[in-house]
């Protein structure tokens, strides 16, 4: 049996072009094949061998449309669609599930079924760009083959009957996959593989006809016999230059980073109690007929159900308010009208930014035809969210700040990173919540890190991997935050001065509410007014625009923001500008019905009670506005804004605590998974840089003690030797049913990269989250040596350090964490010294909209952009973290390795991949070249 791996695959042929084929079934985000659903991601390749141009259709959770592969043109091998979201029907096609490879390909090359060659590249797929050299060659770096895809390579030879054969590797989660063969393929632009192409025939040859010079002919080319062999050169050096300098034996080895979303619309919420046996019905149908289970609607079809089901009970006409219960029904009625429109407006669904929840409340019992009594929901809770997408704003400080990275994160040889990304050097991986502003700042981000081009869904779907369970969730933490919020409620509302209990002069953040203003009371009745004036003035302007817009029509205007238009805009509309309307997809309807809805829920004046939880809403909205909506010149905005700052900073952290041990408690709630796998990544590199050291030493002694045998560039490798080589540090596989928290390792090839320093590698895990894990991480990072089990030690972060975190009290729009470690080469490999944490923190966005500096000033009134401020210290100049003492304190918190599920396919995939000789046979028989004889195949 053949061990190849391919992806699971399905047929559809037509005779004709345009023929409908009835085992064919497509939907916005899948196809059915006899039954086989293909979810998008997926690709589509025309059956016609000779017809080169393949389609990549993604989901509309992603931002939807459609990437076409080519062959190359100039500096393009591919173009993005992002309006095309059905398949083609003018031919017969076979259909593929996407894998994503993190942004590379392999391109294989066999002479025999016992050599292969193998160089990685660019993938096509991520934006289209050719990487070439001055020459005008496509880049290319030669890489190692694990024992697996060796075997791999003479199955293909095998297989296809062709001995010189080219095939495509995908390497995807730990395994890799055949994509394509290419039958009769030679290597472009390699010294390597021709002088190794020639050692193999003039051997065959003389096997053939000479075999008793076979063995006495030094398998290596004449002119190679006295090259003389250079011993490697050694890692590059660099210190930190943040923490400070610990001499030129320190080597970068790994890069955590923790980053919040960037700049975003204000998030929206309805919520209405549904009585309408159409609403009950439509929550049965999909949560699987439980009368006691919720269930939240997302997709396209479900959406359009909903949509269906509300048009049918929106009333046609508004009578006046009489009685309370008709005022009821009204306030019901324009509720259901909101839901209408928002899932009227854009055109098309996209899950990414809009989602409903039906929650059911009341239940009774009824007797069914045949006698038994079954439980029906009478009453359910629907909430619709809406809003809270990436910004033009966002999207730009992303990419900056993956700029930041990939210019300041990584100092070091040639062009450092992408030296590094482009070489196998770098072991890169990008991690988002499900939450669609975060998918695409971590997709903006991307693009900046790896100098990407072109639109962010090809980037989003090819290198970010959701993980909602690790960076999504309050709900481990909801008590906790619930006694946090009551507590904060009771100091604020006291009347008086905030006591610093707990707290001291020296230590002001260990005292009950820290940050808040001390006259907060004294402040709320005064958010309150301010709030209604600026409301009041969009009302007019609202009016002004010349549309029907009172009390009782407020729930027929709210529109939602157009998240098709907000993913392919990184400028801001000018025109929209220069006429006078609000900034983005926002009139001044919705705008309206959005500070109404503030100026609501903040106060409630028939039970003279504030709701403190609004504070925040009511900042977002404030800045939003001064940054996008400046040339409103709405009165009082900026006054409101103060105030509402003044508040936000004392609440927002104390959401998360109201204490420092409260605060540790409810982030190692939240932040568990994270910080296991935080540690999990360090370790992984720590044990990574071991066995590398542990390797060139050796290779070093080896250097100067023998000559290097050129027979292994050409003579065939057994198994047995394959099984040796894999133990090297150049070259592992392992296997994915082992530890959960192993990866597999994929290699340059150190002898033809034309690479400085082969053997440096960098691990990089970027992982993108909301406001709530970037507060919990910080806490348990700053407070965790307040735990009973670590009272004797001291905190990770310095005291000055402690004090400017105290002062930032916002962790604003892109703000981040990174941990560096470093490996100092001179200290021996059990000295805990050897490896080094350094941390660094940045507030994010973290200026004012009213911000007066000149040039400041001129970047955010032109671009609505405000600036990311720069890393600051966590540590000490000077002072050395060990990882030994990182773990030590961190672990009590986060959770252990063995907890951690085992690795599973990627979203959208079936999990099912084809791995029988079947299926290269039936592969096989498809190609022409063992038929006829002229024939080279693709």
């Amino acid at each position: 049996m053949f061990g190849i791996s391919v992806p699971s695959y399905a047929l559809v042929n037509r005779e004709v072009p345009y023929q409908d084929v009835e085992y064919f079934v497509e939907e916005e985000d899948f196809i059915e094949v006899n039954g086989n659903r293909f979810w998008k991601p997926f690709v589509e390749k025309p059956v016609d061998g000779d017809d080169h141009s393949i389609m990549i259709y993604y989901p509309s959770s992603a931002g939807g449309g459609m990437k076409e592969l080519f062959r190359k043109v100039g500096n393009r091998s591919s173009e993005f669609h992002p309006e095309v979201r059905r398949v083609r029907r003018e031919g017969s096609y076979i259909y593929e599930e996407f894998m994503p490879t993190g942004g590379t390909d392999v391109k294989v090359y066999t002479v025999g079924p016992e050599y292969a060659h193998a160089e990685a590249r660019k993938s096509p797929v991520v934006d289209g760009v050719v990487m070439r050299n001055p020459d005008g060659k496509e880049v290319r770096y030669p890489v190692l083959l694990t024992p697996a895809e060796k075997q791999m390579a003479r199955d293909v030879c095998r297989a296809f009957r062709q001995a010189v054969c080219g095939f495509d590797l995908l390497r995807c989660e730990g395994r890799s996959y055949v994509c394509d063969v290419n039958g009769w393929s030679f290597v472009k632009n390699s010294h390597k593989y021709y002088d190794d192409a020639a050692c193999l025939l003039r051997k065959m040859f003389l096997d053939a006809k000479a075999p008793h010079l076979s063995s006495a002919i030094p398998p290596t080319l004449p002119w190679k016999v006295n090259e003389q062999i250079q011993v490697s050169e050694g890692l590059t050096r660099q210190g930190s230059g943040i923490i400070g300098t610990f001499g030129q034996s320190e080597e970068l080895r790994c890069v955590i980073a923790i980053i919040r979303h960037g700049d975003r619309t204000p998030k929206q919420k309805v919520k209405l109690k549904v009585t309408e046996e159409k609403l009950l019905n439509l929550m049965l149908k999909y949560n699987g007929g439980r009368p006691r289970s919720e269930t939240k609607l997302k997709s396209a079809v479900q959406l359009q159900d909903l949509l269906d089901a509300t048009r049918m009970l929106v009333p046609r006409t508004r009578p006046d308010r009489e009685s309370d219960s008709e005022a009821e029904d009204f306030e019901h009625a324009e509720k259901l009208r909101q839901v209408k429109a928002v899932l009227e407006e854009g055109g098309h669904f996209s899950g990414i930014y809009r989602k409903v929840q039906l929650k059911p409340l009341k239940w009774v019992k009824v007797t069914k035809n045949n006698g038994e009594e079954e439980e029906r929901p009478v009453e359910a809770l629907m909430v619709l969210k809406y809003g809270g997408v990436l910004t033009h704003a966002g999207r730009k400080q992303a990419e900056e700040l993956g700029r930041y990275f990939r210019n300041n994160m990584y100092p070091g040889e040639g062009t450092g990173l992408l030296r590094l990304h482009s070489t196998y050097r770098h072991d890169l991986k990008i991690y988002s919540s499900d939450e669609g502003r975060v998918q695409m700042s971590a997709a903006a981000f991307a693009k900046g890190l790896l100098d990407l081009e072109g639109q962010l869904t090809p980037i989003l779907v090819s290198l970010v991997s959701k993980d909602s369970s690790m960076l999504d969730g309050l709900d481990n933490a909801s008590t906790e935050m619930e006694e946090a919020k009551a507590r904060l409620n009771e100091i604020i509302t006291s009347h008086g001065k905030i006591a610093h209990s707990n707290g001291s002069a020296e230590s002001p953040w260990m005292t009950d509410g820290a940050g808040l203003p001390s006259n907060a009371f004294d402040l709320l009745p005064k958010l309150v007014k301010l709030t209604k004036k600026v409301t009041e003035q969009v009302r007019c302007l609202a009016k002004d625009e010349d549309e029907e817009i009172t009390e009782k029509s407020l729930y027929d205007i709210i529109l939602p923001y157009d998240q098709a238009k907000a993913l392919g805009k990184t400028n801001i509309d000018i025109d929209r500008i220069a006429a006078g309307l609000p900034c983005g997809s926002e009139g001044f309807l919705l705008m309206y019905a959005r500070w109404r809805k503030l100026e609501r829920d903040l106060y409630n004046e028939r039970k003279d009670r504030f709701d403190i939880t609004q504070i925040p809403d009511v900042y977002d909205s404030c800045k939003y506005d001064l940054l996008h909506n400046a040339h409103l010149n709405l009165e009082g905005l900026d006054e409101l804004f103060q105030v509402a700052q003044l508040l936000a900073d004392g609440v927002i952290p104390n959401e998360y605590g109201i204490n420092p041990k409260q605060k540790l408690k409810i982030g190692s709630k939240i932040a568990r998974r994270l910080l296991g796998k935080i540690l999990i990544d360090l370790r992984n590199a720590r044990e990574e840089a071991i066995e590398v050291a542990d390797s060139k030493g050796n290779q070093d002694h080896s250097r100067l003690t023998e000559k290097r045998d050129a027979d292994n560039l050409s003579k065939p490798c057994s198994k047995h030797e394959d099984n040796r080589k894999a133990s090297t540090p150049t070259e592992m596989s392992i296997d994915p049913d082992d530890d959960d928290d192993k990866e597999t390792k994929y290699r340059l090839d150190p002898n033809y990269a034309n690479v400085k320093t082969p053997e440096r590698h960098v691990r990089t895990r970027l992982y993108f989250t909301s406001e709530s894990h970037i507060h919990s991480l910080m806490n348990v990072i700053r407070y965790c040596n307040l735990d009973e089990s670590l009272v004797e030690e001291d905190s990770l972060v310095c005291h000055s350090a402690l004090e400017r975190l105290h002062k930032t009290k916002e962790l604003d729009y892109m703000s981040y964490i990174v941990l560096r470690m470093f490996e100092n080469t001179e200290v021996a490999l059990e000295d805990p010294k050897r490896f080094r944490i350094e941390m660094t923190f940045s507030r994010g966005a973290d200026l004012s909209p009213l911000e007066k500096n000149d040039s400041e000033a001129t970047s955010l009134h032109q671009e609505h952009t405000l600036p990311i401020m720069g890393p600051e210290r966590l540590q000490e100049v000077g002072s050395c973290l060990t990882l030994e003492k990182m773990e030590t304190m961190m672990r009590p918190f986060a959770m252990p390795a063995e907890d951690f599920p085992p690795p599973s396919a990627p979203a959208g995939f079936s999990g099912y991949f084809s791995k029988s000789a079947a299926v290269l046979e039936r592969l096989a028989n498809l190609w022409p070249f063992h038929k006829h004889s002229s024939t080279n195949g693709k």
